[in-house]
């Protein structure tokens, strides 16, 4: 999911750095985006829910590669949250420095004719709320049960979220569960799905470059459907009857990811970081 090298030392050094945001082991951030079933299938149902919003969905439709390379794609995001969850504070400042500068680059004019800017504070307030709200619901779907987070803890997850998205340069951002439900209300009339949103979530439930790839990203996808608003699901035109999600699509998610999880081990990026924090409390 890293596309190869691990790059540990972004964190394991310097001892006793905290990170840009603070976050520790047993934050509700640091077991959300430490938890691969739920990151997995919500970072897939992030990518359906983003693609409902216009401006965004023509942003990635006439710039990024992720059609030429999805793989590539997902790698970088992985690096991007993982990094700015577990990472050094140095390495933080770095990947958000790169993002905001590709976001400079990134604007251009919607099919329906208004221009739009990756840069532009609600359109990253947009991705980062779809995302955020994606991550959780597949962490309280896919983690065992007792590991879930409480309604509170979910109050501190968007909370403890909220300065990655404003460092990138959103404002407004949601920091609890009931501010970014109804965030997505008021964003409603402007969703809907576009030529380029059905063609790319076709291409996101069928990418793989082998047959067991693609067997696994589509019992993946099949269960972030799951975790969508009812009406995303409705606006992308995915039927997909309750007891198939709960019934089917849930117990095969967790199985697949159960042997994705063991086949990874325990995570040496979160271990490098843990040898991190402690050098504070040995100093």
């Amino acid at each position: 999911m890293h596309g190869g090298d691990l790059k540990l030392e972004r964190y394991a050094g310097p001892p006793g750095d905290p990170g840009l945001f603070g976050i520790a082991p047993g934050d509700p951030v640091w077991r959300v985006h430490g938890q691969a079933t739920g990151m997995l299938t919500g970072g897939f149902a992030a990518l359906m829910l983003q693609s409902l919003h216009p401006l965004a969905m023509a942003g990635v439709d006439q710039h990024s590669d992720f059609r030429a390379d999805p793989v590539g794609r997902l790698n970088g995001t992985v690096r991007f949250i993982t990094t700015t969850t577990f990472g050094s504070s140095a390495a933080a400042r770095e990947v958000i420095d790169i993002v905001r500068r590709i976001h400079t680059r990134v604007h251009g004019t919607a099919p329906d004719g208004r221009p739009y800017r990756a840069d532009d504070p609600a359109l990253l307030t947009w991705v980062h709320t779809a995302e955020v709200r994606s991550f959780l619901a597949g962490h309280q779907t896919y983690a065992p049960r007792p590991l879930r987070l409480t309604p509170a803890e979910c109050d501190t997850y968007y909370r403890q979220a909220a300065p990655v998205a404003e460092a990138l340069g959103a404002r407004n951002v949601p920091r609890t569960s009931l501010e970014a439900e109804r965030y997505l209300a008021r964003l409603r009339p402007q969703l809907h799905a576009t030529p380029a949103a059905l063609d790319s979530v076709l291409f996101l439930r069928r990418f793989g470059r082998t047959r067991r790839e693609r067997l696994v990203v589509g019992l993946l996808t099949n269960a972030s459907v799951g975790l969508l608003p009812d009406w995303a699901r409705t606006e992308l035109g995915i039927h997909r009857p309750a007891p198939v999600r709960t019934g089917w699509d849930r117990p095969l998610a967790t199985a697949v990811g159960r042997t994705l999880q063991w086949g990874l081990g325990p995570s040496r990026i979160q271990a490098a970081a843990r040898g991190r924090l402690a050098g504070a409390r040995q100093g």
